[in-house]
């Protein structure tokens, strides 16, 4: 892989970089606590696998169809993200508080809607992998290895939630207004890409 710098870097900024399933990870962590937060990040673990593979053995013909797939995907995504950015302005803004923790159906199903790690499989196939490496193991490997780099943010973003919850106790509402604030922007980004 000639431009494997530019793949690194390119898998760690889409990857850690706020969006949605690290956000989701952030609040579930802040709310539920650790342990009962990595339910949601197990979800998310084999809906981003699946959706790897899928980018990756599909990689060719969905790039040839973006063009169609990416603007269903940004609207249904950019709705989406902008009800999950109502209903994190409008919860409870009590972290202390006993809540629901999000589950692994709904992490796992969260990948199926989330356009960004879709193009994010298919930037990455189609840049970086596809014109260098042609097996089925080997594109395989780099599927998992996709799905590692995304559910390692997830998990660090689980983690600050879970260590930063006293911060996020006392500053709650400005919390909760930056986390809704970062889902509009995914969504606007979202929607931006289409023009």
């Amino acid at each position: 892989m000639p431009q494997i710098g530019g793949f690194i870097t390119f898998i760690l900024i889409s990857t850690f970089t706020p969006g949605l399933n690290n956000i989701m990870s952030l609040n579930n962590a802040a709310r539920v606590g650790l342990r009962k937060a990595l339910r949601f990040n197990v979800g998310i673990f084999f809906g981003f696998l699946i959706v790897m593979v899928l980018c990756a053995f599909a990689g060719s013909a969905l790039y040839a169809t973006i063009p169609h797939v990416k603007i269903i995907m940004s609207v249904v995504g950019a709705s989406y993200i902008l009800y999950l950015a109502w209903k994190t302005i409008r919860s409870s803004t009590d972290f202390t508080a006993e809540a629901k923790a999000q589950s692994f159906v709904s992490g796992f199903l969260l990948q199926f809607v989330n356009p960004k790690i879709m193009l994010y499989g298919l930037m990455a196939m189609s840049s970086y992998i596809l014109p260098y490496y042609r097996t089925w193991w080997e594109i395989g490997c780099f599927a998992l290895l996709l799905t590692i780099t995304g559910s390692s943010a997830n998990v660090s973003w689980t983690l600050f939630g879970h260590l930063f919850k006293r911060l996020m106790v006392k500053h709650e509402k400005i919390i909760l207004t930056i986390m809704a604030l970062l889902l509009v922007y995914c969504a606007a980004e979202l929607l931006l890409g289409l023009f």
